[in-house]
């Protein structure tokens, strides 16, 4: 069959990275022309890839479409598109619900919002989908680890969490800043920190069955180092940040 993505970003970029280089069987990738050197690029990388003239040629040759788009364009342009009852509808954009998307296709197809992240390009990380959709659960699951949701507001929770993507990303940027600083080389810098916290989050799964707060404990010792930085960054309201920030993002997306 062939899979049709309406957007050209950063996440669709991954999620067809991610596609190319699995097992999962398909005919052609057709694409959107919106960010053209994107969309060149992949056609450029990966044989299967086709990028079209109109987002409606993506439809009409399409069985899987992908929306990935801006809340904005989605809002703007979905409503002008002519879907078919067969298709399977799977939605990357936050702040649009299934209700809305359903009054804006207008016919009766499988409509699934998905949360995949830019890992998914090398197969990693977790892809949230909402509601439970067998054929898309085997699908994400060929490219990273799928996680179920039936209650559309429950996919709130998820989405407000992936919005820390880029903060996660400053930490690391911070931390091999300040040792460049200290006179380490960029390239040693951010080897040793990627490298670090790629370890701290697999020593967390392997170990998930215990609840974190445990793993929290564990890694420090009495008067350490480590016992000095959770400290420090408690007193100084890190971490109650973080809440905040989670609850303002999630505020917004229940507008």
């Amino acid at each position: 069959m062939n899979l049709g993505f309406i957007g050209t970003g950063k996440i669709a970029s991954s999620v067809i990275t991610g596609i190319c280089n699995s097992k999962i069987k398909y005919k052609r990738i057709i694409v959107s022309s919106r960010n053209k050197k994107i969309a060149n690029l992949l056609k450029k990388k990966f044989k299967k890839v086709v990028v079209a003239k109109k987002n409606q040629e993506i439809i009409e040759k399409s069985r899987w479409i992908f929306l990935s788009v801006t809340p904005t364009v989605g809002k703007k342009i979905i409503k002008d598109l002519r879907f078919k009852k067969n298709q399977t509808i799977i939605s990357f954009i936050s702040t649009i619900t299934i209700p809305e998307i359903k009054r804006m296709i207008k016919v009766k197809a499988d409509i699934v919002r998905a949360i995949p992240l830019p890992p998914i390009s090398i197969k990693k990380g977790p892809i949230p989908i909402c509601p439970p959709n067998k054929k898309v659960k085997n699908f994400f699951d060929k490219i990273g680890s799928t996680v179920e949701i039936k209650n559309e507001k429950l996919s709130i929770n998820f989405w407000s969490t992936s919005g820390m993507m880029a903060s996660y990303y400053e930490i690391l940027n911070v931390m091999s800043g300040w040792l460049i600083k200290k006179g380490i080389k960029r390239a040693d810098a951010q080897k040793y920190i990627t490298t670090l916290f790629l370890a701290l989050s697999e020593d967390a799964v392997v170990n998930s069955k215990k609840e974190l707060k445990y793993l929290v404990k564990e890694s420090q010792t009495p008067k350490g180092l480590n016992e000095q930085g959770l400290k420090e960054m408690n007193k100084r309201g890190t971490y109650k940040s973080v809440i905040n920030t989670l609850n303002s993002i999630h505020k917004r997306l229940n507008k």
